[in-house]
């Protein structure tokens, strides 16, 4: 088992209250496995992505549960030893955004450089003839260690923040919406790049979208995130060809189909709930054609449903 997330809690401490972002979150990973974590903006993806890499900005706060990664409980390492031995060697993230991500004033070269300098304790010399190779890995001409970001278009951006993740060569990269604002065309070779280097490096991948059709594309495993919650998880056929939560059925069915008849598209009625005051019981109930007695007094339990299959809802948990 290479991570495994239990009872999980990160809460944000505003002025108007708390805001329950990541509540109760638990999975697990394997080496080589990619999981696919979906869900609307706000439900907490990128708050657990935070969370694992211990980057969660203020005013948030993991409050509760445990991360284990590679047999060791993370959350109650301190933060030097951590930075050291985990962060960007065990555990690197492509964050979302890469135009943001990187600092204008120095050139993507330095940027790379920097973390091999860092960790590895390499020359400057040494550590830019690695970040030309790190460039070369990801598809860009390795000259490009000289060029600043702005002369970079963003799909060439995106590649540079790759680079960087995988620098270290960690047995597991989260990436946060590593194609937000790139074309189709860009955005299918960035989705290319990252099968190919799952592949030849075997290593881990927590691919964090909106979008259901990229987790079709390179997911083992699917979790599906609602209001700080995961509601649904199993492997990608089962999760695709057999949803069982309304949220997922209503996400996959408001996606058009080009291999099969055509359908009628889905839609979500409402909008997701305030987590500072989420809904007792459910937190979908209120937007669920389902909804029955117990869902808006008792939150359901996970189930297993079929074999690696769970899923949080009354439907199920009542038989």
């Amino acid at each position: 088992m290479l991570l495994e997330v239990e009872g999980l809690k990160t809460y944000f401490y505003t002025s108007k209250g708390i805001v329950k972002a990541v509540d109760n979150v638990g999975f697990k990973l394997n080496k080589g496995e990619v999981l696919g974590v979906a869900g609307e903006s706000g439900c907490g993806k990128s708050t657990l992505a935070y969370s694992i890499i211990r980057l969660v900005p203020p005013p948030g706060r993991i409050v509760g549960g445990r991360i284990s990664f590679m047999g060791s409980d993370i959350l109650k390492m301190p933060e030097e030893e951590f930075r050291v031995k985990v962060r960007w060697k065990g555990i690197s993230m492509i964050f979302q955004g890469a135009m943001n991500a990187l600092n204008p004033v120095y050139t993507v070269g330095d940027q790379i450089a920097e973390v091999l300098m860092l960790h590895r304790s390499l020359t400057k010399r040494e550590a830019l003839q690695e970040a030309a190779e790190l460039l070369k890995m990801v598809g860009l001409d390795p000259r490009r260690v000289r060029s600043y970001p702005h002369e970079l278009s963003g799909g060439m951006k995106q590649r540079v923040v790759i680079a960087m993740a995988l620098a270290l060569r960690p047995p597991l990269v989260i990436a946060d919406e590593p194609t937000t604002a790139l074309d189709v065309v860009v955005q299918a070779q960035i989705m290319n790049l990252l099968k190919r280097l799952q592949r030849e490096l075997k290593m881990s991948i927590i691919l964090i979208t909106h979008d259901m059709s990229l987790i079709a594309e390179i997911a083992d495993k699917v979790a599906i995130m609602y209001a700080g919650k995961i509601v649904e998880i199993g492997s990608s056929d089962r999760v695709f060809n057999n949803p069982l939560h309304p949220y997922t059925r209503a996400l996959i069915n408001s996606i058009p189909s080009l291999r099969k008849e055509l359908k009628k598209l889905e839609f979500i009625p409402g909008v997701p709930p305030d987590l500072i005051q989420p809904p007792p019981g459910c937190r979908f109930h209120p937007r669920c054609k389902y909804v029955f007695e117990p869902c808006s007094k008792e939150e359901p339990p996970m189930v297993e449903v079929e074999p690696g299959h769970y899923v949080a809802c009354w439907l199920y948990a009542k038989r």
